[in-house]
């Protein structure tokens, strides 16, 4: 399998990381023109899986390092296979409500509010576990983070009183979508074995898994669980009538189903990327342009989607949240090696 061990390269993949997760839901937006964002939400799992299975053949089955994808899946203990699996069970349940929130609310608001509470409580939660680094830093960042989560949250109050949107129900889903997503990373890293040794030398701890095999399970897992938690939201939906399954087969066009599997592979890169890239990137720098995504979806949102152009007097508001957010990361980042 290919190792990543080049710091620059490590770099590099974590810069695409953070543009992959922050503009993957723009497919969304694309197809949600057409046809509900269930319906998409089928094309984007196949995609997610689709975009697994191509790296575990292609890198994780190259190079003289570790093992291949096939001889590593051969190996693993069911334990760690459950793990990923249950990763993609609990993202997937949480990404949907994501999606849900986006639909009603849009990326300015849903990717601020739902990723940013998940960045808080995964700090907090990680702290609880491991207290390492500087609290008064990782108190002060978590408290900035969470300045900007309301200010966004206020300004689209303000754009939902001069529209049909449900302010309440688009900020609930995002605030439950942030809750779930704040734990399900551990199920995967969990699985993962630790890698010893560079290049062809480079050894993969028995029994768990190749960073490619975890993303695999992962990615079968929220395709299997889109079975249960996709079919529910499509019969009893947030917001509209119920969609019926006929409609994916009778409604969708090739480039509809080709922009929901974009979405998924898009989404999916900056995951395998993360995790391939996390043996040779800091912990900082991986976590800091990880976590920016959430400024590139809100970016997307406010200055390209214009989600907020019917709410006057929001512009200091946004702005304000950006600053906050942003503040917030470097704050964040600096106190795991204060």
């Amino acid at each position: 399998m290919y190792v990543v061990t080049s710091y620059p390269v490590a770099v590099a993949l974590c810069f695409i990381t953070m543009l992959c997760w922050g503009s993957w839901a723009n497919t969304q937006k694309l197809a949600s023109k057409e046809w509900r964002f269930q319906l998409f939400y089928w094309d984007y799992a196949i995609g997610v899986l689709l975009l697994a299975l191509i790296l575990a053949f292609t890198l994780g089955s190259s190079g003289g390092g570790g093992r291949g994808f096939l001889a590593d899946l051969s190996q693993a203990r069911g334990h760690w296979l459950g793990s990923a699996f249950m990763g993609g069970v609990i993202f997937n349940l949480s990404n949907i409500l994501l999606v849900a929130a986006i639909d009603i609310a849009g990326m300015a608001v849903a990717f601020p509010v739902g990723v940013g509470l998940a960045l808080v409580i995964g700090v907090v939660s990680t702290y609880a576990v491991s207290p390492q680094g500087n609290v008064a830093l990782l108190g002060l960042g978590v408290s900035c983070v969470g300045v900007a989560i309301i200010l966004d949250a206020l300004a689209y109050r303000r754009l939902a009183a001069g529209s049909r949107r449900a302010p309440a129900k688009g900020i609930l889903l995002s605030v439950v979508a942030g809750v779930l997503m704040g734990f399900f990373y551990s199920y995967v890293a969990r699985s993962i074995g630790e890698i010893s040794g560079a290049g062809a030398a480079a050894v993969l701890e028995p029994g768990k898994l190749s960073p490619y095999t975890a993303i695999v399970l992962f990615s079968a897992g929220l395709l299997a669980s889109n079975f249960v938690w996709n079919t529910l939201i499509m019969l009893r939906p947030f917001v509209g009538d119920p969609v019926a399954f006929s409609d994916y087969f009778t409604q969708g066009s090739v480039r509809l189903h080709a922009v929901g599997i974009l979405g998924g592979m898009i989404w999916n890169l900056g995951m395998a990327f993360s995790i391939i890239a996390s043996s040779a990137a800091s912990p900082a720098l991986s976590y800091g342009l990880g976590q920016g995504a959430t400024m590139v979806a809100a970016f997307w949102g406010v200055f390209v989607w214009k989600e907020f152009k019917d709410a006057p007097g929001t512009g200091r508001m946004l702005g304000a949240m950006f600053v906050f957010f942003l503040v917030g990361l470097a704050l964040l980042v600096a106190a795991r090696h204060a």
